[in-house]
């Protein structure tokens, strides 16, 4: 069992470090208060190659895996830039493209993925379904050539940013509906879309989406109908593995913060980490961070090994561990910094709404449970 990265590996860690670093958690903040995007750390990450890790070297990426973009998301949330589209763009439609596009969706689309030029969203989630796609309700059907697309989806991020969302609706196949998922121009007839307010500081915003008779050409059809599902799992095992990345960033960022302001700030003569009462809980937040991390990493190595049944089961234990573990950090370090703690210049209370929120998507702590129970413990279904 070998815990050392790769010297690319490593070196990969540390160059994207360096850049978080040049724009730091007060760029983050100072982007979201202001309604704006990271638009130029974005850019300047695309140039330098970071965003097209995963994507293969033939269209313009550094053919790597989940693994290296794992490194990515990690690293810039350890700097205090947790980019979401990360997740969205590179590891979910990035992966569904280059694993079941055709070769000429994954022309069209790659590179610019690769470069951070194309931004593609992702949108499973319903008001009334969530991201159950058995119950979703927007469906696509033929007329003539083309597709036309109808629906709702909501909690679909950074959709303002992108030129392209991928849709997953579901399709006639004999008498029954199948998953099957569209590459849907963000300017189409049809196609509007509604910005949700949230209690969350973050430079990418939630959109309800609505889709009215979305006509679509025969191409936009990513794969083929019978690709929808597998195609569709292709790319939920690298969400979580790069949610549970970022938080994991998150949260290594929040205890840095907090154990510099507690090895320093004296009270009654002394530095208050000196008091175990401080000391204990950050140490033992520090050490839920490790053993997620250790967990991220063994779901990123399993789905680049093409063991999916395996990393299904890593993936989701790994979501499940990095958001509680984020949690704890980030709620730990705004405890042991006093009231400091809820200012914006000491940095960890602007997380808190993002972690709390990873305790619920891309899937929620009680489903993961649900799955554990039934595919690990081999416990009776449960819903």
């Amino acid at each position: 069992m070998d815990f050392e990265l790769t010297p690319a590996q490593s070196d990969l860690r540390d160059a994207v470090a360096a850049l978080g670093r040049r724009y730091g958690h007060e760029y983050f903040v100072a982007k979201a208060k202001a309604g704006e995007h990271t638009t130029e750390l974005w850019a300047e990450a695309g140039k330098l190659g970071y965003l097209g890790v995963n994507v293969p070297e033939e269209y313009g990426g550094g053919g790597g895996g989940i693994t290296e973009l794992a490194i990515v998301c990690e690293e810039l949330a350890a700097a205090g830039c947790p980019l979401l589209l990360l997740v969205v763009s590179p590891a979910i439609a990035g992966t569904v493209i280059a694993k079941h596009g055709t070769p000429a969706q994954r022309s069209s689309f790659l590179p610019g993925i690769a470069d951070g030029t194309r931004k593609v969203a992702f949108a499973i989630t319903e008001p009334e379904a969530g991201s159950n796609f058995h119950r979703l309700g927007t469906t696509a059907r033929r007329d003539g050539d083309d597709w036309l697309l109808s629906g709702r989806k909501c909690f679909i991020s950074g959709v303002d940013e992108a030129s392209y969302v991928l849709v997953v609706a579901r399709v006639a196949a004999g008498d029954k509906l199948q998953p099957a998922l569209f590459l849907v121009p963000t300017d189409a007839a049809g196609l509007t879309a509604s910005k949700l307010d949230m209690e969350i500081l973050s430079p990418e915003d939630q959109w309800l989406l609505y889709l009215d008779d979305v006509r679509l050409p025969a191409d936009a059809l990513v794969g083929s109908v019978d690709a929808g599902l597998p195609a569709l799992f292709s790319g939920l095992n690298p969400e979580r593995i790069t949610v549970a990345a970022m938080a994991a960033g998150t949260a290594r960022y929040a205890l840095a913060r907090a154990s510099t302001y507690t090895a320093t700030r004296q009270v009654w003569g002394r530095p208050i980490g000196a008091h175990q009462g401080v000391a204990h809980p950050l140490a033992h937040a520090a050490i839920q961070v490790e053993l997620a991390r250790l967990m991220i990493a063994k779901a990123a190595t399993l789905y680049d090994a093409g063991r999916d049944v395996e990393a299904g089961v890593a993936a989701n234990m790994a979501k499940y561990a990095a958001a509680d573990a984020s949690a704890l950090a980030v709620d730990t370090a705004i405890q042991v910094h006093g009231g400091n703690g809820m200012t914006t210049d000491y940095g960890v209370a602007t997380l808190l709404g993002a972690v709390r929120a990873g305790r619920i998507a891309p899937v929620s702590r009680e489903m993961i449970l649900n799955y554990v129970s039934q595919h690990v413990l081999g416990q009776p279904r449960s819903y």
